[in-house]
């Protein structure tokens, strides 16, 4: 495997970043995971564009301009002739002292890593996923946004934790004041009497690609949409329930906490947007 590494591709064994990277030291940094079809990627600059404005967000600059990074993307994808797939792009603060301050980190560490991935198994698209909330609470928008796309991940992968000791692959978020945000790596949606519901940013929810195209997508199919809180008991009682996500696709939901959700089964809407989701990403998308 090939990594675009500071503007070069080396070795995926000579890939390697200081341990004095503020990245490694602290989670200084943001990055994007982007997903690869027939040999376009997906969204490509609504990704780069989210990433500028994470960048923006930790007064981290990039040392590269949007299209150079465009470029690197589609070139990592060739290097590893990749056209089906997942690419990880990831800017960091770079190397810096033992200190806090992010200033002493004179130039960022860009990297970008083109690979295959099967992030749930194929049982889980065929029979949805089953979902425990968690008890570790999502950060609050106030203290880390949502919107930024950082490298720390901790919030997360305690939630995940928990998942996993609970038997499945994923937990659902809960905010400080009990609505739901997110699940530990997705975006979630229901769907009640006909009509498509997901948690707003400021319930602690990432602005997902893959969510904004699902909201699309229901503009297109004449499914009502729109945002607003939810409780547990909300999504417990859905007709339907499903989380997005660029690397998971949409997935479907069968419970929450042992609540079986609607028949337990992917639902007919879900159904039709999956199908309308991978439609588009046949035709969507910047060649590489």
């Amino acid at each position: 495997m090939k990594i675009f590494l500071d503007g070069q591709f080396v070795d995926e064994q000579d890939a390697k970043i200081s341990v004095f990277d503020h990245g490694v030291l602290y989670g200084d940094g943001v990055f994007e995971g982007i997903r690869l079809y027939h040999g376009r990627i997906f969204r490509l600059d609504a990704h780069i564009e989210r990433l500028f404005d994470s960048a923006k967000a930790l007064m981290l600059t990039l040392p590269m301009t949007k299209p150079e990074l465009v470029a690197a993307c589609c070139a990592t994808c060739r290097q590893n002739n990749l056209v089906d797939g997942y690419l990880r792009l990831v800017v960091t603060r770079g190397v810096g002292n033992l200190g806090l301050n992010p200033f002493t980190c004179k130039k960022p560490t860009v990297f970008i890593i083109a690979a295959t991935i099967e992030l749930y198994p194929k049982s889980v698209y065929e029979k949805g996923v089953d979902l425990v909330t968690a008890a570790t609470v999502r950060n609050h928008p106030n203290a880390i946004s949502p919107a930024i796309k950082s490298l720390n991940y901790l919030n997360n992968i305690l939630a995940r934790i928990e998942a996993v000791k609970a038997g499945t692959v994923e937990a659902l978020m809960l905010n400080g004041e009990g609505f739901v945000a997110e699940c530990t790596g997705d975006n979630i949606f229901v769907i009640r009497h006909g009509k498509l519901i997901t948690p707003p940013v400021s319930a602690g929810a990432l602005n997902g690609i893959t969510r904004t195209v699902v909201l699309e997508l229901a503009d297109k199919v004449g499914l009502p949409a729109r945002e607003a809180n939810l409780t547990r008991y909300d999504v417990m009682t859905a007709d339907e329930c499903f989380l997005t996500g660029s690397a998971a696709e949409i997935v479907p939901v069968a419970s929450l906490d042992g609540r079986t959700i609607g028949t337990g089964k992917p639902g007919g809407v879900t159904l039709q947007l999956i199908e309308e989701f991978r439609k588009l990403t046949r035709l969507e998308g910047t060649a590489i």
